[in-house]
């Protein structure tokens, strides 16, 4: 893959649809979404279950294909893209966060912050470096050697997010975060999204119907059936 071409902007889908067929009928899941995230920006994509949220992540990040339109991330034409490279884009420049922080439960926190080091081939010094300094940046200096089954979900979830970090992202798609969670922890998590975002330049857009993070939010968008709209306060 080419080097990233520099951007203004971390992520843009113009006029995207994906359709999904059922039984007879077809479902339209995206119908002409236009959009875009900035550096530095805590985006909140508003919706329902079945509202076509997962679809649209999966598609800003290349896991999915749309059926029309086009997506760019940090410049890059997804379609022009292979698998590879699409995965290389992922590794290299995105972090992933999901309702389940997915940890394995058997290992440190730190060695669950590893693996994304692991899968990159960095070196064994490199790896544990980074994977502290990303634990410290989410208040988790003190449970490094905490295995993900002795940690509260809040701790998880923190754990998750260090790891979506630890590669030095430049943009980060979290879905549903904070749906495992009590409102206590679920708001700790908001902070610690937004004050990434405007520290680290990262560009952070999140799926989510809970009232926390949208009220936090810089930019919030709605889907209902398939359709992105801004929403203004």
């Amino acid at each position: 893959m080419e080097s990233i071409a520099v951007t203004t902007t971390i992520a843009e889908a113009h006029a995207v649809m994906r359709e999904f067929p059922a039984g007879r009928t077809v479902v339209r899941a995206l119908r002409g979404v236009n959009m875009v995230i900035h550096p530095g920006e805590f985006v909140v994509l508003r919706g329902r279950s079945g509202s076509g949220k997962t679809t649209l992540l999966n598609i800003l990040i290349g896991l999915d294909n749309p059926d029309q339109g086009r997506v760019f991330v940090l410049g890059q034409d997804l379609s022009t893209l292979g698998e590879n490279e699409r995965a290389r884009l992922r590794r290299e420049s995105i972090g992933m966060m999901f309702q389940n922080a997915h940890l394995f439960p058997s290992l440190t926190a730190q060695e669950n912050v590893e693996i994304p080091l692991r899968l990159a081939l960095l070196a064994s010094d490199e790896r544990i470096l980074r994977a502290r300094e990303a634990l410290a940046h989410v208040g988790l200096s003190k449970r490094i050697h905490h295995r993900g089954m002795e940690l509260s979900g809040g701790e998880q979830q923190r754990v998750a997010l260090a790891r979506a970090l630890v590669h030095q992202p430049r943009f980060i798609v979290a879905d549903e975060p904070t749906g495992n969670l009590d409102s206590l922890t679920g708001r700790d998590i908001t902070r610690l999204l937004k004050n990434i975002a405007h520290n680290d330049k990262i560009g952070i857009l999140v799926a989510t119907h809970d009232h926390t993070l949208v009220n936090a939010a810089d930019r919030v968008l709605q889907i209902q059936d398939g359709v992105v709209t801004e929403l203004s306060f």
